[in-house]
């Protein structure tokens, strides 16, 4: 079974910090042609004059994926640099929290544009452009592409304060399964990882916020402790191989037993 993502080109979003960012950054230790983006410019400048040795498959796109005309753009760069588009993993997202008992919030919809919407359009428009550049190059048999989307155990887990990211996080999911089944007849494999409780940037400032959340987290999660976003990257890198060549609408869930112990009200993914 190989594992190998050596010479394939991915298109990385949120790939300015976080999960995100350490997604690219294995990728790119293992071969690939990585395309990161977000909306952070300064940021993205940063990480990727950051890495050394690379500079040939490292490229990266500041935008707003949200609007449509962006999404168009960052894919005509990624394949006028590579030629090609083999990978997705939308690694992009945005925890709010809600207040459940106001109508005026508006957390709910904004995650749905952020965390569902955007990924949904950007999975769609790369994968028409996949099986136009598989048949363009007269590719009839064999793998035509990877879908790979970030998601999160709180679309099973219920938190009142985080119900917008609940439901636009089970919205994902349920967009992974549909897109994969719509997808498998053009060779294009759809799959979701959902988190648990990692170190990312959005986490790092609940914990600062929060007096006693990473003792709680610990608590509630059998491995008992958060884990690196590091320890995320080696099953997307699965998932995005040819070694998971027959897997295809799963969403494999990274968070350390804690699915499996009841709900905790305060604890944040």
């Amino acid at each position: 079974m190989s594992l190998s993502i050596q010479g394939k080109t991915a298109i990385i979003t949120g790939a300015a910090n976080g999960v995100g960012l350490a997604i690219a950054r294995h990728f790119i230790d293992r071969g690939a042609n990585v395309m990161f983006a977000d909306r952070d410019k300064d940021r993205l400048k940063d990480e990727c004059g950051d890495i050394d040795g690379a500079e040939d498959n490292i490229r990266y796109f500041a935008g707003d994926l949200r609007e449509r005309l962006t999404i168009e753009n960052l894919i005509s760069a990624t394949i006028d640099a590579y030629d090609r588009v083999d990978i997705l993993v939308n690694a992009s997202r945005q925890i709010m929290k809600t207040d459940p008992l106001d109508p005026t919030d508006t957390s709910i919809e904004t995650m749905l544009e952020q965390n569902t919407f955007a990924s949904l359009r950007l999975s769609q428009v790369v994968a028409k452009r996949m099986i136009a550049l598989a048949e363009s190059n007269g590719q009839d048999d064999g793998p035509v592409g990877s879908i790979i989307n970030v998601s999160s155990i709180a679309a099973r887990r219920t938190h009142p304060d985080l119900m917008g990211y609940s439901i636009a996080t089970a919205a994902l999911d349920q967009a992974t399964r549909s897109l994969a089944v719509a997808l498998a007849p053009h060779r294009i494999r759809v799959n979701g990882v959902a988190f648990g409780s990692v170190m990312s940037a959005s986490l790092k400032d609940s914990l600062n916020e929060t007096d006693g959340l990473r003792q709680e987290i610990r608590e509630c999660t059998p491995l008992g402790r958060i884990a690196s976003a590091r320890e995320i990257t080696s099953a997307v890198q699965f998932l995005a191989s040819d070694g998971a060549g027959f897997v295809t609408g799963e969403v494999l869930t990274i968070d350390g037993g804690r699915t499996l112990l009841d709900s905790v009200t305060k604890a944040a993914h």
